[in-house]
């Protein structure tokens, strides 16, 4: 039966590693280090703040406990997660979810689209923000803020420009009728129909949010 990964006492620590890290406090989001240990656990990211927010004002016994064990001596509490990495067998997803049917959700937002591209659903949500703050005329290579997106996620400015296009076909403002025969065309598609309709300044907080990943 499929399942979402549950938390399990041992994940205080990994999180609180990440907590430790310079500079130490509770990390964005959506940073790296947060996505890239949501994706090992199986937790969402929002699940892993509020969890360090926890850390961060030692809201229970055991968060306690920890804390005064491994707060001052994070060489003690690398070793601790190396030991505890080893033991689980995490980083080898293969191992620690044999037998389990893992239901992935927000995983595949932070994996490419398809075996052909680096594209990401999560840059598509960021092209799809900036969309809505140009007009088609200026979706273009030349353009300043296509080029700072196109640096911030390590793609060529004419890329982002291309899924603008693409945008612009599942833009029912726009009717296009083109055929469209990029790879890239299903994924934002399925991008555009679950944030074309969320309110601008809604999307664009959670854009901002989404950037730290790429920082």
């Amino acid at each position: 039966m499929a399942r979402n990964q549950e938390w399990q006492n041992d994940y205080w620590l990994l999180l609180m590693q990440v907590y430790l890290k310079k500079p130490v406090g509770v990390k964005p989001v959506y940073s790296k280090m947060m996505v890239d240990l949501s994706l090992e656990l199986h937790v969402a990211p929002q699940i892993l703040f509020n969890r360090m927010c926890e850390i961060a004002n030692l809201e229970t016994p055991r968060i306690e406990r920890i804390w005064q064990e491994y707060g001052a001596n994070p060489r003690r509490l690398n070793r601790a997660v190396s030991l505890l990495r080893q033991m689980k067998g995490f980083g080898n997803n293969e191992e620690f979810y044999e037998g389990v049917d893992v239901q992935e959700t927000f995983e595949r937002d932070f994996r490419p689209v398809n075996d052909d591209t680096s594209i990401t659903p999560v840059m598509l949500i960021l092209v799809l923000d900036l969309y809505f703050r140009l007009t088609p005329i200026t979706m273009v290579p030349e353009t300043p803020e296509i080029q700072q997106l196109g640096r911030l996620m390590k793609i060529p400015a004419k890329e982002v420009a291309n899924i603008m296009d693409i945008y612009q076909h599942c833009d029912p403002y726009l009717n296009r009728k083109e055929v469209v025969f990029s790879p890239l065309f299903p994924a934002c598609q399925d991008i555009w129909q679950r944030y074309g309709n969320w309110d601008t300044e809604q999307l664009a907080s959670y854009a901002r949010q989404l950037k730290e990943y790429f920082k």
